[in-house]
C-alpha cells in the first residue's frame, strides 16, 4: 500500500484481516480504522480477537464496534471522516440469507461508502469464488445465482451528473434532519406518525438514498397536480462517465470504485451556488437532452422503488410480516417482497422536495415530505380509511378532512393545505387500488409543537434543537427565543428590464436576505406609455425568530437585494 494512507476496514470479525495490515504497513504511516457489527463483548468472544485488537492499536491505529457498514455516515465516529480505502471482505448476511439479501448489502455499502470515500478514493470488496457472477469467477455461477456485484457497483458508479443547486435554497440541503439518530421535530413528527399508523399497518420505511435531481420524464405518469411554475428547473454543468476496474485473472473480485465529488466541494456559501453530483445511472435519468428540476414531489422516486415490487394485490404472501412501525434498508424491501397486496404492508420514503413559491407567511421552498402508498381491497373504501386514520392522529391539533374530487385534503389554519390522501391506480382488475398520503411534516412541525415560525425549523441555532433533546411528545409548545421579535418593512421600486419575471425576483429576495424576508406584497404598477416599461413596487417585511434582527441590518439586506436585482435582472432602481 502507498504511503500514509487512511484505511477503513468493515465487517471484521476476529479482526486478524485488520490486525496483518497494521503489521505489514507499520513503516508506511497508513492510519489504520478496523470496525465490526457487533458488541464489544461478542466481538472478544472470537479467537484471537483481543490479541489482535491490542496489536492495531500499538501500531496506532483504532478499532470501533458496533459500526453498520450500510449506514458508516451515520456513525458518530466517522463523521467528518474520509478515506483512501475502504476494505469490505467476504461481506455476508449471515446464516442462509440467500443472493438476493447479499446483493442488497453490497448496494447499500456501496451507496453509504459515498459518505466517508476521499476524492479519488477505492472500495475494495473480496468475495468468494464465484460469489461475483464476474468473468474472474471459475466456474462461473449463473448470473441470476450470483451476486452480480458489478451491477450493484454501478449504483455509485454510473454516470455521474453536476449541477448547481439554487442560492436560495443553498441553507436546505444536507441538513439530515430525518437521520436515524436526529432529535429535529420533523423527525419526531415522523416518529409519531409511523407509530400511530403502525398500529392498523405495517409500515416498510425505505431510507432516502435518492438525488435531489429528477428529469421531467419522470413527472409525466405523475404529479398531474403539481404546478409546472413552481419547478425549480436545472441546468446540467458537465458529465463524465467513470470507469470500472476488472482484474480478469483474480481468484476473487476486487472492486474499485471511483468517489463523487466530496464534502468539501459541495460546501455552501452565502450568494453562492453550491455543487451537487449525482449518479443518473441507477436512477434512470436520460443525460443525452431532457430536461431535469428538483423534485418537486417524492412521488416518481417512490414509484421508481416500487417499480419491480408486485404491490398488484397479485402476490401471495410469502411469510408473516413482522408488525413493527418502522422497518429500514434491506428488510424494507423483504417486508414488501411479502406483501400480499390487500392492506398488509405500507411502503413509503421520505425527504426534502423542493417547490419555487413566492414569499408569503405558510409557503415554504423547501419542506420535507413523506409519502406512503399500499394496496388495499376497493371495498372497504380505502381512501377514506386512511384519512380517517390520520384525522383521528392529527384532528387534536387542528387537522381537518376535505374531500375534493375523489382526493382528502388535510388543512389546519392558518397555513392551508398540510397533506391529501388520493388513489393513485387501479391494481388487479377493478378489486384493490393503490392509495397514497403525502404529508408535509414542516407544517405538521409547526402545528404539534406550536412553532411560532416554519423558518425555525432551519435554524443553526443550537438553542432550537436544545428543547428537543428529551424528544418531547407531540402538544409541547416551543419556547420562543424572543417573545417580541421586532419586524421592519421597506419599500423597493424599479423600472423592469427585458430579462424581469417576478418568480426570480423572490428568489433574490430569499437569497439577499438571508431568509428574513417574511412577506412582499405589490403596492402598485405603472406602465410608460411612451417607452413600453413597467415600474413596480413592493413591500417587504423583514422578521426573524431566530435572531434578534435590527434595522441595520435589515436595511443591509434590503440594499444588497437592490444591488442583485440591478446586476441580474437590469432593473433600474427607483
Amino acid at each position: 500500500m502507498s504511503p500514509s494512507r487512511s484505511i477503513l476496514l468493515v465487517g471484521e470479525g476476529n479482526f486478524s484481516f485488520s490486525s496483518s495490515v497494521c503489521k505489514l504497513d507499520s513503516e508506511s504511516g497508513s492510519n489504520i480504522t478496523a470496525t465490526c457489527l457487533q458488541h464489544q463483548e461478542e466481538a472478544l468472544r472470537h479467537d484471537g480477537a483481543a490479541a489482535n485488537i491490542q496489536t492495531i492499536e500499538d501500531s496506532g491505529g483504532s478499532v470501533l464496534f458496533e459500526v453498520d457498514c450500510t449506514k458508516l455516515g451515520e456513525c458518530a465516529f466517522l463523521k467528518g471522516r474520509v478515506f483512501d480505502r475502504v476494505v469490505f471482505n467476504f461481506p455476508h448476511c449471515g446464516r442462509k440469507s440467500g443472493v438476493k439479501k447479499n446483493r442488497e448489502l453490497l448496494k447499500n455499502f456501496f451507496l453509504s461508502c459515498v459518505e466517508v470515500l476521499a476524492e479519488d478514493g477505492e472500495v475494495h470488496v473480496s468475495l468468494c469464488n464465484g460469489q461475483g457472477g464476474t468473468p474472474a469467477d471459475q466456474p462461473k455461477r449463473e448470473w441470476h445465482n450470483s451476486w452480480q456485484i458489478v451491477q450493484m457497483e454501478e449504483v455509485v458508479e454510473g454516470e455521474m451528473v453536476h449541477y448547481n443547486i439554487p442560492a436560495e435554497l443553498s441553507d436546505y440541503v444536507s441538513r439530515g434532519f430525518l437521520s436515524s439518530d436526529s432529535i429535529h421535530p420533523v423527525k419526531l413528527v415522523q416518529d409519531f406518525l409511523l407509530e400511530g399508523l403502525g398500529e392498523h399497518w405495517p409500515v416498510s420505511m425505505k431510507r432516502d438514498p435518492f438525488p435531489h435531481l429528477i428529469s421531467a420524464k419522470q413527472l409525466q405518469t405523475c404529479c398531474h397536480d403539481l404546478d409546472n411554475l413552481q419547478y425549480y428547473w436545472i441546468h446540467l454543468l458537465q458529465k463524465e462517465l467513470t470507469s470500472q476496474a476488472q482484474e480478469d485473472d483474480a481468484v476473487f473480485s476486487n472492486i474499485k470504485a471511483t468517489s463523487p465529488p466530496t464534502k468539501a466541494d459541495r460546501v455552501r456559501s452565502k450568494g453562492t451556488e453550491s455543487l451537487q453530483s449525482v449518479c443518473c445511472h441507477d436512477f434512470n435519468l436520460e443525460v443525452e437532452g431532457g430536461l431535469y428540476l428538483l423534485r418537486p414531489s417524492l412521488l416518481p422516486q417512490l414509484e421508481e422503488l416500487l417499480i419491480n415490487k408486485d404491490i398488484s394485490g397479485n402476490a401471495e404472501p410469502q411469510e408473516e410480516i413482522d408488525q413493527s412501525s418502522e422497518v429500514e434498508g434491506s428488510e424494507a424491501e423483504e417486508a414488501c417482497d411479502s406483501c400480499n397486496g390487500s392492506s398488509s404492508l405500507l411502503f413509503g420514503i421520505s425527504g426534502v422536495v423542493f417547490r419555487s413559491v413566492p414569499i408569503s407567511l405558510w409557503a415554504l421552498p423547501a419542506f420535507h415530505e413523506i409519502l406512503l402508498t399500499g394496496v388495499f381491497p376497493l371495498e372497504n373504501e380505502p381512501v377514506k380509511l386512511m384519512g380517517h386514520e390520520l384525522e383521528a392522529l392529527l384532528s387534536p391539533y387542528g387537522v381537518s378532512i376535505v374531500t375534493e374530487e375523489k382526493t382528502l385534503h388535510l388543512v389546519a389554519q392558518p397555513m392551508g393545505l398540510i397533506g391529501k390522501v388520493f388513489a393513485s391506480n387501479t391494481a388487479d382488475g377493478n378489486n384493490h387500488v393503490t392509495v397514497s398520503a403525502s404529508l408535509n411534516l414542516d407544517l405538521l412541525a409547526v402545528l404539534l409543537f406550536s412553532l411560532p415560525d416554519w423558518r425555525l425549523l432551519w435554524s443553526h441555532d443550537p438553542r432550537f434543537l436544545k428543547q428537543f433533546s428529551l424528544r418531547p411528545p407531540p402538544g409541547t409548545s416551543f419556547q420562543p427565543f424572543s417573545l417580541y421579535p421586532e419586524s421592519f418593512s421597506f419599500d423597493i421600486s424599479f423600472w423592469t428590464g427585458p430579462a424581469w419575471e417576478e418568480k426570480m425576483f423572490h428568489a433574490i429576495a430569499r437569497e439577499a436576505s438571508c431568509g428574513t424576508v417574511e412577506q412582499v406584497k405589490l403596492i402598485d404598477t405603472f406602465s410608460h406609455p411612451d417607452l413600453s416599461q413597467t415600474s413596480y413596487c413592493y413591500r417587504l417585511t423583514y422578521h426573524s425568530h431566530t435572531h434578534a434582527l435590527s434595522h441595520t441590518q435589515a436595511l443591509t439586506f434590503h440594499k444588497e437585494l437592490e444591488v442583485l436585482l440591478s446586476s441580474r435582472m437590469q432593473v433600474t432602481v427607483r
